[in-house]
């Protein structure tokens, strides 16, 4: 699946197709999970979410209770496919635990100099906070920062745990941060090995290999949007204005696999 010119496409063998347009907005964002096979949760430009169970064939309306403002970004929980995240714009974060059909407001937008900074990706990392959950990374338009699940509060990525942030009382500095202050268009945890994370800045694509505290720029490919392969780490997809390609060793070479 991948996401371009407001359109969503499916690959089947070699062959890609266009899905159905959504008679309520159009898809911004969208998520999935491996122990879901064919089901999608799309965010709107419009406000609220849809759901297919199709692969994308058909969609049902859900998101009640959700702001009617644009989803700009949305994930489904690592250890729980039913437990969905959407960050409605201009206002914070929100849950779903019933696979969208309603949801909850559960955190601000995160303070990031000197402003409220509306969400442009999350990812559920299935790796232990210290405080009995796991984390939610979110990309924002100045980088990366993250949130435990229990929802205690924004911070920087560091390392340890959220523990150690709070009783440390300040932040550590990641030895190798994103750039300074680049927009982060894509964000994705590899499900095989948690800690390896990509990002698509206008730089280039970055990895981490230690949730985020070191990263390491692994290609000058510009992606819009990125999806790691279920059980290979360094087996990943991109899309962006060439279409879409694949990289089997995390980034460090690609090919053209569809243009759509």
């Amino acid at each position: 699946m991948a996401r371009g010119s407001a359109l969503l496409y499916r690959s089947g063998s070699q062959n890609w197709t266009a899905l159905p347009k959504v008679s309520e907005g159009t898809i911004l964002t969208f998520t999935t999970h491996p122990e879901r096979p064919g089901r999608i949760v799309g965010g709107l430009d419009t406000g609220g979410v849809v759901l297919s169970v199709d692969g994308g064939k058909s969609w049902d309306v859900r998101g009640q209770g959700l702001p009617k403002a644009a989803v700009t970004a949305i994930t489904t929980a690592a250890t729980n496919p039913d437990t969905i995240y959407a960050a409605i714009r201009g206002d914070g974060l929100w849950q779903s635990d019933d696979a969208g059909q309603s949801w909850v407001f559960v955190m601000d937008r995160p303070w990031l100099a000197n402003a409220e900074r509306d969400l442009t990706a999350l990812s559920s990392v299935d790796l232990a906070t210290g405080m009995g959950g796991i984390w939610l990374y979110a990309g924002t338009d100045t980088g990366v920062t993250r949130v435990p699940d229990c929802f205690c509060r924004w911070q920087d990525v560091q390392p340890g745990d959220a523990m150690d942030a709070l009783a440390s009382g300040k932040q550590a500095t990641p030895k190798v941060p994103l750039p300074e202050g680049e927009p982060v268009s894509a964000l994705v945890s590899a499900v095989s090995r948690p800690a390896t994370l990509y990002a698509g800045l206008p730089s280039g694509i970055w990895q981490s290999q230690d949730a985020g505290v070191t990263w390491l720029k692994r290609s000058e490919v510009i992606a819009t949007a990125l999806a790691v392969h279920p059980l290979r780490a360094d087996d990943l997809v991109i899309v962006n204005d060439d279409g879409v390609l694949q990289s089997p060793d995390g980034g460090r070479t690609w090919t053209a696999i569809a243009n759509i």
